[in-house]
């Protein structure tokens, strides 16, 4: 069965006091589901070609990503346990984990090459390629999550991983106001990352976006300025990341012409918003609180909200625990860890994000969470 086969997988680690401890690891080869993220639209592309040209099949990644995975998370549910810490070292340091991870960039390359090269070589009805748009735009969106674990990284070769998924989204300035910027004002008004008590999706989206472009270029211009140099210099991080994105664009326009350029656009907006659903959700309304200098008091689990949907967690590399990534940000993806009394999300994010579009849903469902975690005190809210 297929317990049988999970329980297999064995880890022995030795305790403080020289004991023997044994965890069983059933969910190690259950990350290969995020591999299937990136697949949906190259599923879509070849039913296409073996349905005999039945556009209907195009709507298919849409409905896995906004319905299916949504409704394996009811099904499913929470996974809220945790190895214990000496297994969680050794994890840490299992390259399997980090496999995964090069083979995500892969899959997320290919599906984005597979269907910009359909759309530009195949006539489609225009509402199905308004909605393949949106699904590979959510795709690379979903990208991110794979830049962002590269991106906590230190070594050059982590970078460069991290700037090739940004750029996927022409959203290379992410990573630089993500770790200067977000990590240090995450949860504060402050924090152009963090949507505040009352503000819906659509005007984050744009305060979101506008800001996370000033400032990942303001933190960008300033550490070349400090070392001397202008901001177009060679060393800039995120023009390293644009470059990509600036030869996929102009490839992609000599190969199939301007006609392609409204895919491309819906595509590359609805990367943004993917990006700005998942910072919306993440801390919405939740406010760190200032002591008697003025200073805000360090980012605890409790200022993000989390969630331990199991599928849709190992579909998005654990993003969803992210009480714990705002805790320690360097800790690797497979090692996050659940805490007791967290604010937590009502369905993992896809679910999440249905609410979010929907704002009096959102309000009704979330405000009294938020208050709840403030203890009834609008004013422990962030309002901005």
């Amino acid at each position: 069965s297929l317990r049988r086969w999970l329980d297999q997988v064995l880890i022995v680690a030795k305790g403080a006091n020289g004991e023997r401890i044994e965890y069983h690891d059933r969910k190690r080869y259950l990350w290969l589901l995020s591999l299937t993220v990136p697949l949906p639209p190259i599923i879509a592309v070849w039913l296409y070609h073996v349905l005999d040209q039945n556009s209907w099949v195009l709507f298919f990644p849409f409905a896995y990503t906004f319905t299916l995975i949504p409704l394996l998370d009811a099904i499913f549910g929470e996974d809220p346990s945790d190895p214990p810490p000496e297994i969680l070292e050794i994890m840490e340091h299992d390259l399997y984990y980090r496999v995964l991870l090069y083979v995500a960039i892969f899959l997320f390359w290919l599906s984005a090459i597979v269907t910009t090269w359909f759309v530009g070589t195949h006539e489609i009805p225009i509402l199905a390629m308004i909605f393949l748009a949106i699904s590979v735009g959510q795709n690379n969106g979903t990208a991110i999550t794979v830049g962002h674990e590269f991106g906590h990284r230190s070594t050059l070769q982590d970078k460069l991983m991290s700037k090739l998924m940004l750029a996927l989204s022409a959203y290379g300035h992410f990573a630089i106001e993500h770790n200067r910027g977000h990590h240090a004002h995450v949860a504060t008004p402050e924090d152009s990352a963090s949507a505040r008590y009352g503000e819906n999706l659509y005007h984050f989206f744009i305060r979101d976006s506008l800001g996370a472009l000033t400032r990942g270029w303001g933190y960008e211009t300033e550490r070349l300025r400090r070392k001397g140099h202008r901001w177009w210099h060679w060393s800039n991080d995120i023009l390293h990341s644009y470059a990509i994105s600036a030869v996929a664009v102009v490839t992609i326009f000599y190969l199939f012409g301007l006609a392609i350029l409204p895919f491309m656009a819906i595509a590359f907006v609805t990367g943004w918003m993917a990006l700005s659903q998942a910072n919306y959700v993440e801390h919405y309304g939740l406010l760190r609180q200032r002591d008697e200098n003025g200073k805000y008091e360090p980012c605890a689990p409790r200022h993000s909200w989390n969630t331990n949907h199991v599928v849709s967690n190992l579909m998005l590399f654990h993003l969803q625990r992210h009480s714990d990534h705002h805790t320690y940000p360097l800790r690797p993806y497979q090692t996050l860890r659940n805490f007791d009394d967290l604010p937590s999300l009502p369905s993992g994010y896809p679910g999440s994000f249905w609410l979010a579009a929907v704002p009096p849903l959102w309000f009704k469902v979330m405000n009294p969470k938020a208050l709840d975690w403030a203890g009834g005190d609008e004013k422990l809210l962030n309002h901005g």
